[in-house]
């Protein structure tokens, strides 16, 4: 039950010596957020259900302006039993975790470049409006506008379930605004998400399985905005990974954020294979490639941005480039639900 976990935490949050640790206790905390973020949908829920129910037994069948409020507290309270459904669909082994989020501009130069910073900007605020805090700990501008690629962390309960679905190549169809003839410009990128591992997780990173470079941090235009060699890439040997951070002055504290990262990919790749292994024959993910587009944005000569899995669409493309990512992010996890047959999975726990 979830009201009997959240106890035992707060109970074990009061004990002396509780904060000697500090990375344990913020771990502690964080699964405080998690389980009661689970557990405020359902206290409004059954709030709300228990007081319509009371004030239909008190309605008079004639008096039409009180069944048009409890028309709209119907309304309301459906609204919120949508986000329940969508919180059920939350259930997974690492989807309440936060997520590591990276976007790599493709062929196409200044445009892909230009496509990718707008796409960091859409995660940027849609983690703003949903009070989620982020940080860019690496970035590499384009050589004239834009970005060649970034690595954002957005922190907040089941950030990575949200997000997950996002994975994949993006296309924008647009008038070029770098194009004097003013031409239709097609350009791709892609987006890469995993979850952030916990720091306990038994994940072993030997020495000699990685190569280590240092180089200084650039800013707009490749331009140097550091005088020493702080910023850290380091390359896992045996699986190809690589990851960078340049954020910090400092290099060490740029190597340990980039580590914590490789910690995070190397995780995700195990729970990939276990997933697979588990079910040789779901095909519902597809593998990240160019040309498996999961969605397309299309600013000319009409607006409409599509799912190309689950077919959700909308013609308000600058609200979903502005953050308003719910319903495509919502269609997602439907999606995956139906294609993996898991609509009967664990629900929600009451208090």
């Amino acid at each position: 039950m979830l009201g009997a976990r959240i106890a035992e935490i707060e109970q074990a949050m009061a004990q002396g010596g509780f904060w000697s640790d500090q990375d344990r206790a913020n771990r502690t905390i964080q699964a405080l957020k998690t389980l009661k973020a689970q557990r405020t949908p359902l206290e409004h829920l059954e709030r709300g259900l228990h007081d319509l129910t009371e004030l239909l037994a008190l309605t008079d069948p004639d008096d039409h302006a009180s069944l048009a409020q409890l028309g709209q507290d119907i309304a309301l309270l459906k609204t919120q039993l949508d986000r329940l459904e969508i919180q059920r669909l939350l259930g997974g082994e690492v989807d309440s975790k936060h997520a590591i989020l990276s976007v790599h501009s493709g062929a196409g130069g200044t445009e892909s470049c230009d496509w990718t910073q707008m796409l960091l900007r859409m995660y940027r605020r849609w983690a703003e409006e949903h009070g989620y805090a982020t940080e860019v700990i690496d970035l590499l501008p384009g050589e004239e506008a834009g970005v060649k690629s970034a690595t954002l962390i957005v922190k907040g309960p089941y950030a990575y379930g949200y997000l997950q679905g996002e994975e994949g190549v993006h296309r924008l169809v647009r008038i070029s605004p770098f194009d004097a003839n003013k031409r239709r410009h097609t350009s791709f990128a892609s987006v890469d998400v995993v979850p952030e591992s916990d720091e306990d997780a038994p994940i072993e990173i030997k020495d000699a399985d990685l190569r280590i470079d240092v180089y200084r941090s650039s800013g707009k235009g490749g331009q140097s905005v550091n005088t020493t060699d702080s910023a850290v890439r380091i390359t896992h040997l045996p699986t190809g990974l690589v990851v960078q951070c340049q954020d910090e002055r400092s290099q060490l504290q740029n190597k340990a954020k980039a580590l914590h990262v490789l910690k995070a990919r190397l995780a995700d790749r195990e729970r990939r294979k276990r997933e697979e292994a588990a079910a040789k024959d779901y095909q519902a993910k597809q593998k990240i490639e160019w040309g498996s587009q999961i969605r397309s944005y299309v600013l000319h000569p009409y607006n409409m941005v599509k799912d190309l899995r689950t077919d959700h669409e909308t013609g308000h493309s600058q609200a979903v480039l502005d953050g308003q990512l719910d319903p495509f992010l919502e269609a997602y996890l439907k999606w995956k639900a139906s294609q993996s047959g898991e609509f009967g999975m664990r629900s929600a726990e009451s208090a």
